[in-house]
């Protein structure tokens, strides 16, 4: 049983009426016997909360930043009107809104109402319990009771270099050769013979075709191999759990992987993602088909940075049994000495003996602006300190591609960007 409001303001104006009345024992006794029929009269007009059932419908899956609108459909199976305000509780990282919903079903029908989530996080997100208050036709008393209606809301990354695919995409036609005005398409497969341009190498320019047309200079064009394998992996140990803004280092690499398996796909090449720290946490198989993009998403949704130091060997080993072909290897991890010199170096020559190695390491912006401050003694013992962090990052850079590695080190908002333009580079150059 619940009280509400309204009977605890008739409590007060008896107790003004007993105050006042010049026969206090009677008139005490009088109101307590109305207020305690009416609330008996109200409690047992109210529809029963046992008897409704409760059941979900809408999306199972969103990406974070996304808005869902989920619909809870109430049925009212009792004999009486039920007149009720319904507490959708979901956990605090979902942000459900409206929180509590009034409405009135009469017996026997059903009426539908609308949740509107924006969740905070990635991962599954699922409801806690209903809560049921259902109050009689006087609004002094009611029935209160408790429901399940499970659903589960799997929260994806948000992708939000997405802006950078139109561009991403534009360049790819350039380097296949598609647009015409920027050369014969680089790579090692010929692809078509077509008339010559100005911008063409000259080199390119197939003499034996050019005396068959006569009227025209005739050009060989090339494009880059297709169906080459693309493997992503992402470093979820405890660097990855650093933030850059609000933002985890891991969630950077997450999006950027989406971007450049979005384009990798287009290009034609096969790709894997797997994620390691101290072991493979999961390993999304080689693929080229369009809904590769919504398994990575799937799969990462619920990746979260383990507080362990990343197991290098091991992702070694992990990617080396993955592909047993030549591939690109996109290493997402970061630029740290102890996890570079101790973790990474000594894996690095299996990898690099049988695979392209790309290591793409997420710089917080914050170091440049503190690079860049001299105003008090303060600022120039912070900018001593960023610049001596950044000029170690430096001689990692070097260091790793004199082992063999292609290096990426930029702030987030090109992060995503020039990975994916390094493997446009490296395509084009035949070295995948």
């Amino acid at each position: 049983m619940a009280i509400t409001g309204r009977a605890v303001a008739l409590v007060a104006l008896g107790v003004i009426v007993v105050v006042l009345s010049p026969a206090p024992g009677l008139t005490f006794l009088v109101v307590n016997l109305l207020l305690g029929a009416l609330i008996a009269v109200d409690l047992w007009l109210a529809g029963g909360v046992r008897a409704c059932g409760f059941s979900r419908s809408g999306p199972t899956s969103a990406r974070l930043g996304q808005p869902v609108t989920l619909a809870l459909t109430v049925t009212n199976n009792g004999r009486r009107t039920m007149r009720a305000r319904i507490r959708d509780g979901w956990v605090p990282s979902a942000g459900a809104m409206p929180r509590i919903h009034t409405v009135t079903v009469p017996a026997g029908e059903r009426r539908f109402l609308e949740t509107t989530l924006r969740p905070t996080r990635r991962g599954d997100r699922a409801p806690v319990r209903i809560t049921v208050r259902s109050l009689g036709p006087l609004g002094l008393a009611g029935r209160q009771g408790r429901h399940q209606a499970p659903w589960r809301l799997r929260v994806l990354p948000p992708f939000t270099s997405r802006r950078h695919l139109p561009a991403a995409l534009a360049r790819l036609r350039e380097v296949e050769g598609e647009v015409a005005i920027r050369g014969g398409g680089a790579g090692s497969e010929f692809d078509s013979l077509r008339e010559y341009v100005v911008g063409d190498d000259v080199r390119t320019i197939d003499w034996r075709a050019t005396a068959r047309h006569h009227s025209s200079v005739v050009v060989r064009t090339f494009r880059p191999e297709r169906d080459r394998r693309l493997i992503c992996v992402l470093d979820s140990g405890r660097t990855s759990a650093g933030r850059i803004g609000d933002v985890p280092r891991l969630d950077h690499a997450m999006d950027a992987a989406l971007l450049l398996a979005a384009v990798a796909l287009r290009a034609g090449d096969r790709v894997g993602l797997t994620a390691h720290d101290s072991a493979t946490r999961f390993s999304v198989p080689h693929s080229r088909d369009q809904g590769l993009l919504a398994r990575m998403s799937e799969a990462m949704a619920t990746l979260e940075p383990a507080l362990v130091e990343a197991d290098h060997q091991g992702m070694a080993t992990a990617v080396l049994r993955a592909a047993s072909r030549r591939a690109l290897v996109v290493l997402f991890t970061d630029l740290v000495p102890a996890v570079i010199e101790e973790g990474l170096l000594p894996a690095l020559p299996a990898l690099t003996a049988r695979h392209t190695v790309l290591v793409a390491a997420l710089r917080d912006p914050r170091l440049d602006e503190l690079a860049a401050g001299h105003g008090d003694i303060a600022q120039v013992y912070a900018a001593a300190a960023a610049e001596q962090t950044l000029l170690r990052r430096r001689e990692l850079t070097e260091l790793l591609r004199r082992r063999g590695a292609e290096v990426v080190d930029v702030p987030p908002a090109q992060y995503a960007a020039l990975v994916t333009d390094t493997y446009l580079t490296m395509k084009a150059r035949g070295r995948l």
